[in-house]
């Protein structure tokens, strides 16, 4: 049987990073891409050279791309965001028409961007999407570009809204990723604030759990030929911002040092993300890493990347992923 070759677009990032060591356990060809963000013309010109290195690779194979790049976050700008969303529309008019169908564009995207002002939870994957910001709406006109490209070229297209993700690998620069940022309260002695209330409903899904259904969705949509597809990744388990703190506490031993904050950015955070996937549920049926064994490797991988030296700490915490 010949290799399937994945690229991956942002291997640097906590998605990126789990997926690429998942995928080559199962023996893919991995290429990868970490996109220079600060400078447009610079990123569109490394992915341009790294799209033709990929596709320039193999001449008859099965391929994936799996799109996990993204800097922006909640109180990101949209001209920023049309930036990122212009890249990925980019790449894709360079692979439309110039390559077999035999192949699979993942687009990872943000449940809790797009369901944020959504009612009715658990949400599913026919919920009404309801942004209540910029974030979301970019994660929308994301998912967009990547279905039409599909529905032009008859290339398999799955777009996956993820939920919180956590695990080794969080970028403490950004301020998101609340399970890290708490780890990293704790082994600084320094206070997370936080500005959502304590009963805010979370599906947080352990990033290894997460690259591990990306690949088996991968593997599912190499053996079909589908209309563009979107899929909800999450545990289905949703917990409060309080319980992920009396989870902290049993792995710390200690209390979380938390502050309760306010900021406009809260007016972006729905209340109640409960998730419930409906499609392709054979990917769903597995058992997820429980929430305090996660919250106790991520302190592991904190702690090892504060002693690297990584890592600034944000005022505010968002209860998001991405």
């Amino acid at each position: 049987m010949s290799p399937t070759y994945t690229w991956i677009v942002g291997s640097g990032g906590l998605l990126g990073s789990s997926v690429n060591r998942e995928l080559r356990r199962r023996g893919n060809i991995v290429y990868t891409s970490n996109v220079p963000w600060s400078d447009h013309a610079s990123a569109k010109a490394t992915l341009m050279q790294d799209c033709a290195k990929f596709f320039g690779s193999f001449s008859d194979a099965t391929w994936n791309i799996v799109w996990a790049a993204g800097a922006g976050v909640n109180g990101t700008s949209a001209a920023e965001f049309a930036e990122e969303n212009a890249l990925i529309a980019d790449v894709l008019e360079q692979i439309a028409g110039k390559q077999s169908a035999d192949g699979t564009f993942f687009l990872a995207s943000s449940a809790g961007g797009v369901y944020a002002g959504a009612v009715g939870a658990p949400h599913n994957e026919e919920t009404q999407v309801v942004p209540l910001g910029d974030y979301g709406r970019a994660k929308l006109d994301s998912e967009s570009i990547a279905m039409n490209f599909g529905i032009r070229s008859g290339i398999n297209v799955v777009i996956g809204r993820f939920a919180n993700l956590y695990g080794p690998g969080q970028n403490l620069s950004k301020p998101q990723g609340l399970i890290s940022h708490l780890c990293r309260g704790y082994l600084m002695a320094s206070p997370v604030s936080i500005y959502v209330p304590m009963d805010t409903l979370r599906d947080y899904l352990y990033v290894s759990d997460a690259a591990e259904m990306v690949a088996d969705t991968l593997t599912l949509s190499a053996r079909r030929t589908t209309p563009p597809t979107t899929k909800i990744f999450a545990s289905g388990q949703a917990v409060t911002i309080g319980s992920i703190l009396g989870a902290c506490r049993t792995v710390f031993r200690r209390r979380p040092n938390v502050v309760l904050a306010a900021s406009p950015l809260a007016a972006f955070q729905g209340r109640d993300l409960r998730l419930r996937s409906t499609v392709w549920p054979e990917i769903d049926r597995r058992t997820h890493r429980t929430l305090p064994a996660g919250i106790a490797s991520t302190l592991h991988a904190t702690r090892q990347a504060l002693g690297a030296g990584r890592g600034p700490n944000p005022k505010h915490l968002l209860p998001q992923q991405e």
